[in-house]
């Protein structure tokens, strides 16, 4: 399997594992596939700051994002989520597939911080396919801002 998300992550000499698991419809059914815990199953959350301004946010599996916490960390008043067409023009992956490695652009990163430590698992830029990779090398090496900004989902 190559891609750009698989070339970021080599060329950053970050350590992954891919899994294919095939179709997968929610984060439940994706970590049973995976055969990881929910929380383990990272998901990557394209928000707009402003017109062609975004950020990802990395979520645990089993959390949601908190938008009162997100909007002070960023110190905004209003976030949203982009249309899906938005979304893939801004990281040139589909919903579903999203990751900060190899994304059009370099997006800032917030990540919930019960991430760290952990092994997690991420997109790939492809359905059907995970990464796996330690926690925080990633966040390191995507200069990642890390806080409480999830609620439980």
């Amino acid at each position: 399997m190559s891609g750009a998300a698989l070339d970021a992550l080599t060329s950053a000499g970050i350590a992954h594992r891919v899994i294919r698991h095939g179709p997968v419809r929610s984060v439940a059914e994706a970590a049973e596939a995976i055969g990881v815990a929910v929380p383990d199953v990272v998901k990557t959350i394209v928000v707009r700051r402003a017109e062609h301004d975004f950020v990802f946010v990395l979520v645990p599996g089993d959390r949601v994002i908190s938008w009162p916490k997100l909007r002070t960390l960023l110190g905004v008043n209003r976030l949203s989520l982009p249309a899906a067409d938005e979304a893939r023009e801004a990281t040139g992956y589909e919903r579903g597939t999203i990751t900060p490695f190899g994304a059009h652009t370099a997006w800032p990163v917030v990540a919930d911080e019960r991430i760290r430590g952990r092994t997690i698992t991420l997109g790939t830029g492809e359905h059907g396919a995970a990464v796996a990779l330690d926690a925080d090398e990633a966040l390191a090496t995507l200069a990642t801002t890390i806080a409480d900004v999830t609620d439980p989902g």
